[in-house]
């Protein structure tokens, strides 16, 4: 009996500290309403302004809205916040919408600030920067390139092992390459889900160095390892992708259509990314541009646009 207690004691100890600990995780990732404010001027601006939280919240509420609204302080930071990149399909985010506005234009998206990519698809279109708020001048491309200015927001699974073709957006070299460098690639093409744009070409992706070694003296090796570990959807989700098996077959058939040559075969061929990139006494050069594919890791949902 006595032991039965002492069983049932622990269990609820140990019940209790596994409730704290994740009550003390979620407690730390919830951003600070500073933070929330620094993301959202990133998003627009491309880096944290400066005074205080007052007057940067009221200039962030007047450039997006228009206006400076008598809400709390707080209300108006989760209103900002939220209207960034949280998606419905009532209610698309700016970042989905100045997405599709981008692809409308040119079947591309591009990234940076989104005050400048703004200005930039104004210039595109109508040849001039706008005025007044963000919000209303994003609704104005929006009127011009969809009908009735909706992008037909729709939620989307994007499966496991959905490929992926990418491309390297800077250069790889294994004498100057260094562990824990970051790997910057886009999508080269756009990936669709029954008819649904989920991830635009252009699209940002991240990886990183995890072995770089230049090539030595009596014939040793050059070395290479890469990951590709993430790219970005329409709705600015950031899913899980890898070069796993099925991407490293469709690269294979790649390399062997387009007769690569041996630098081309070490990252297209049989030895793939994952396992590292050899080639015997020189240097592995990645130039900008290098295609190939990938593949998602996890059933991932998203926001995207509906697409003819």
């Amino acid at each position: 009996m006595k032991l039965q207690k002492w069983v049932a004691t622990l269990l609820a100890v140990v019940f209790f500290c596994a409730n704290l600990s994740l009550a003390a995780a979620q407690a730390t990732q919830e951003l600070t309403l500073l933070e929330k404010v620094g993301v959202t001027e990133k998003f627009f601006y491309g880096q944290d302004q400066t005074g205080s939280l007052v007057d940067r919240v009221t200039r962030l509420e007047t450039d997006v809205y228009g206006v400076n609204s008598k809400n709390a302080l707080t209300v108006k930071v989760e209103r900002l916040y939220n209207y960034v990149k949280d998606s419905s399909i009532d209610a698309p985010s700016f970042l989905l919408k100045l997405n599709a506005v981008e692809w409308a234009l040119a079947h591309t998206v591009t990234s940076g600030p989104a005050k400048n990519r703004l200005e930039q698809v104004e210039q595109s279109i109508t040849g001039q920067i706008g005025t007044g708020s963000f919000e209303g001048r994003l609704d104005k491309l929006l009127k011009l390139a969809y009908t009735d200015g909706q992008i037909g927001a729709t939620n989307a699974t994007i499966t496991k092992d959905t490929l992926v073709k990418i491309k390297l957006t800077s250069a790889l070299d294994s004498k100057t390459a260094k562990a824990g460098d970051t790997v910057a690639f886009q999508a080269a093409d756009d990936v669709l889900v029954n008819g649904i744009l989920v991830i635009g070409k252009g699209a940002e992706g991240s990886g990183k160095v995890l072995k770089a070694e230049g090539a030595q003296n009596f014939g040793r090796d050059a070395q290479l390892q890469l990951s590709f570990d993430s790219l970005k959807t329409m709705d600015g989700k950031e899913i899980a992708t890898v070069l796993g098996e099925k991407a490293k077959e469709q690269n294979k058939s790649m390399a062997t259509a387009a007769g690569a040559s041996i630098a081309g075969m070490a990252i297209l061929g049989p030895v793939g990314i994952v396992g590292g990139i050899f080639v015997h006494g020189k240097e592995i050069k990645l130039p900008a541009g290098t295609e190939f594919f990938v593949q998602t890791k996890t059933d991932s949902e998203a926001y995207g646009i509906q697409v003819k």
